[in-house]
């Protein structure tokens, strides 16, 4: 595995690097040699976050930990992304997309499924073009975190959705 290890607000010391280089190296039982990981350490007041991101085709393993300490932040990432490789395993190689970033053991390993995703209620709704910031006010009106529209100004479907410290996002798809 290749590592790209950036830092905001904090140095990334040889400490530092060598812990996420040992503690997320345990991963590399299931990718390639040559699978880069993207890992930002971060510092925002007595917050320590850790980001992975581990790119593929057609698929993006991501997980972010939050803590007190660093290093703790490290150790619980890694064990959520193993938790991820294992839950969606079946789902990630049965698509023949990404199977190509992972090793032969971990293809060919079987993990319990211990939670399938399950779809248990649909709902259907009349799509109306509206502005970004009225799906804003839609989406509080409603009481919910995010909400689907199709953009006045594109006329191609996104979505708003609630972010920390009160603000938004929107979720637009790449033409």
């Amino acid at each position: 595995m290749k590592f790209i290890i950036m830092g905001k607000n904090i140095e990334v010391t040889d400490g530092l690097r060598s812990a996420v280089e040992s503690k997320i190296g345990k991963l590399e039982k299931y990718f390639t040699e040559d699978t880069e990981v993207h890992v930002t350490l971060s510092v925002e007041k007595d917050r320590q976050k850790i980001e992975v991101t581990i790119p593929m085709k057609g698929n993006i393993i991501r997980s972010e930990q939050v803590s007190s300490d660093m290093y703790v932040s490290i150790d619980l990432v890694e064990e959520i992304i193993e938790r991820q490789l294992k839950k969606y395993k079946t789902k990630l190689i049965d698509k023949k997309q990404a199977s190509a970033f992972f090793k032969q053991e971990f293809v060919e390993k079987d993990y319990m499924e211990d939670e399938e995703v399950k779809i248990i209620r649909t709902k259907k709704f009349d799509i109306k073009p509206m502005y970004p910031e009225d799906a804003c006010v839609q989406m509080e009106l409603l009481g919910h975190s995010f909400f689907v529209f199709c953009n006045a100004e594109t006329d191609q479907v996104n979505v708003v959705y609630k972010r920390k410290g009160n603000t938004y996002g929107l979720i637009e798809p790449e033409n």
